[in-house]
């Protein structure tokens, strides 16, 4: 088992779907520009690398906001707020 060596509460709380979605938004594009800018850099210092794996991750995190987004629209619809819990764990590697 691994242990957690820092934990950072990025939100917690109860928002709007309006601001649910900003969040989550936010917070996935921000994941998708850090790897479009490790691929860009990969290919800056070898055109020949292999950039799948960023690549990848950009689909994934894709889908997954918007998977996200049509989730909190249920709430928005349905008249409910969100609540958002994302914790980083920061730990070592062994």
């Amino acid at each position: 088992m691994t242990e957690v060596i820092q934990k950072i509460q990025l939100i917690e709380g109860q928002f709007t779907p309006s601001e649910a979605s900003d969040l989550v938004s936010a917070l996935v594009k921000e994941k998708i520009n850090f790897h479009k800018i490790q691929r860009l850099s990969q290919n800056l210092h070898d055109e020949c690398c292999d950039t799948k794996d960023s690549e990848e991750r950009i689909k994934e995190l894709t889908q997954e906001r918007k998977i996200a987004r049509n989730f909190i629209s249920e709430a928005k619809v349905d008249g409910r707020n969100v609540r958002i819990n994302c914790v980083l764990e920061i730990t070592y590697e062994q």
